[in-house]
């Protein structure tokens, strides 16, 4: 799954510490003769035989020309078997998505947007971060209230967001995703009521939740540790959360991640391959990778990331064909601890076949059924270990962060 990022943005909001970067001018031409060049050397390395989605984050793709989408595409296209049926996902800022703009995107090959969202298609090299947060991401939103978009410094309005998904689900009828943050300074209770019925009017059928995370070194944060803006309390963030879900549940969504609710069977296909720990492959700056390079003849995983600074990681494409950075050999447990980590954020949990594809030796039953932390997570009603594999309850699913440590160190001492 390769997951191609345009890491520039128009403005920078209050919130975002990501990978992104606001200049003059974008040397487009620069910038997709690199993406394209340095998907065609990872892919040749990883020696994938078939591609099942393509993730186009960053920064702003929808800033890119649909014409930098259509040889990324073909230059995967190229280098391995791109199924006609499968995912080509593009983030697009509501400020950026004409109608026009957006049905050139469909003519490039992308058959799925996402809305609102402004972040890395690749996850972050760390596990789940704050313990007992119910939601664990911290991905840009969609918000649709105009003094909430103003905090965010969003440069768009929410007539503008309406129209921009109005447009998406035209164009791409059940392939639109929307997505909600809540946990935003000074937010009530009825303001996030407000915020899902204004989203049900208007949504197709994906949502994505967001928990707002004060990342340091942003605006948004400094404004708070100034006391210039309010935290909301634990409490309310978790009645939010579980509002969120009982909500959209009874509205037909099925719950199938941490922070993701589909209906109509829209799970997106590109993420779930992350949480199933899957192979992916990133291209552009500062882009996360997993994959066995089997080009080299090697037969262990590694965990890539390129280079940060776009003229930078430019440079190094142009003269070695790629921008890695650091790449760094995972060990077998790193690797369980990873699919641990993030195939317990969905409703499948990790099945018996996914362990097994990671740990041959040693069976789920092995280091989880046995008198332990797991064990006792079960008898209080936060995890189910059965003939389906090792999953969370609806409860502990809204609590992860703080079972996972238990069950890492007990696969630690296994």
């Amino acid at each position: 799954a390769p997951c191609p990022q345009w890491p520039y943005c128009r403005k920078c909001c209050s919130y975002c510490n990501f990978n992104t970067y606001v200049v003059p001018a974008v040397d487009e031409a620069a910038m997709r003769a690199c993406l394209v060049r340095e998907a065609q050397t990872l892919l040749r390395l990883s020696q994938v035989h078939s591609v099942t989605s393509v993730f186009f984050g960053g920064g702003t793709p929808s800033l890119a020309s649909p014409a930098t989408v259509a040889a990324v595409l073909e230059a995967v296209a190229g280098a391995a078997h791109l199924p006609a049926d499968a995912e080509v996902t593009l983030e697009a800022n509501p400020s950026s998505t004409s109608t026009s703009r957006l049905a050139g995107f469909r003519a490039s090959g992308v058959n799925r947007l996402s809305i609102g969202v402004q972040v890395r298609g690749a996850l972050p090299a760390a596990a789940p971060a704050a313990p007992r947060d119910p939601v664990v991401t911290s991905l840009p939103p969609q918000s649709l209230d105009d003094a909430e978009l103003r905090m965010l410094g969003r440069e768009h309005t929410a007539a503008e967001a309406q129209k921009a998904v109005e447009a998406a689900r035209g164009l791409l009828p059940g392939r639109t995703s929307i997505d909600l943050l809540f946990g935003l300074p000074g937010q009530s209770r009825d303001a996030w009521a407000q915020r899902l019925e204004a989203a049900l009017g208007l949504c197709d059928n994906h949502i994505s939740l967001y928990q707002l995370t004060l990342e340091r070194g942003t605006a948004l944060a400094a404004q708070v540790r100034g006391g210039t803006l309010p935290t909301p309390p634990q409490d309310l963030l978790a009645d939010m959360y579980q509002t969120a879900r009982t909500v959209l549940v009874a509205a037909g969504f099925r719950h199938y991640e941490v922070s993701n609710f589909a209906r109509k069977g829209a799970l997106s296909t590109h993420n779930l391959s992350y949480w199933r720990s899957d192979q992916y492959i990133g291209v552009g700056p500062g882009a996360h990778g997993r994959f066995v390079l089997r080009g080299e003849g090697s037969h262990t995983r590694e965990a890539r990331v390129q280079t940060l600074e776009p003229v930078a990681w430019m440079k190094e494409v142009q003269s070695q064909g790629h921008g890695t950075r650091s790449r760094v050999v995972l060990s077998p447990l790193e690797q369980l601890e990873e699919l641990l980590s993030l195939g317990l954020r969905t409703d499948e949990g990790i099945t018996h076949e996914r362990w097994g594809y990671f740990s041959p030796q040693l069976s789920l039953q092995a280091v989880f059924g046995t008198p332990g932390e797991a064990q006792a997570l079960q008898q209080q009603g936060w995890l189910v270990l059965d003939s389906g594999g090792l999953r969370c309850t609806w409860a502990g699913l809204a609590v992860l962060d703080s079972l996972l440590p238990d069950l890492l160190w007990q696969l630690q001492r296994v």
